[in-house]
C-alpha cells in the first residue's frame, strides 16, 4: 500500500540482482544464492503489496459493507 514499502522492496530485488551478478562473476555460489533468495524475497513482498492495493480498491468499490 505504501509507496515507501514498494519501493524498499524494488530495492532489495535491484540489490539482490547485483549480489547474484557479482557472485557469478567471482564464482561465489553463495553469494549468487544469496541474491537470488533477495530478489525471491522482493517479489513475494511486492506481490504482498499488490493484494492489498487490490483489497483496498475493492472495499472503496463496493463500501466497507455497512
Amino acid at each position: 500500500m505504501s509507496f515507501l514499502d514498494k519501493l524498499k522492496n524494488k530495492t532489495q530485488q535491484a540489490m539482490g540482482h547485483g549480489k547474484e551478478q557479482v557472485g557469478r562473476q567471482s564464482g561465489d555460489r553463495s553469494m549468487e544464492a544469496e541474491g537470488r533468495k533477495d530478489q525471491a524475497a522482493g517479489g513475494t513482498k511486492q506481490v504482498g503489496e499488490k493484494a492489498k492495493d487490490a483489497a483496498e480498491e475493492a472495499r472503496r468499490t463496493f463500501g466497507s459493507g455497512s
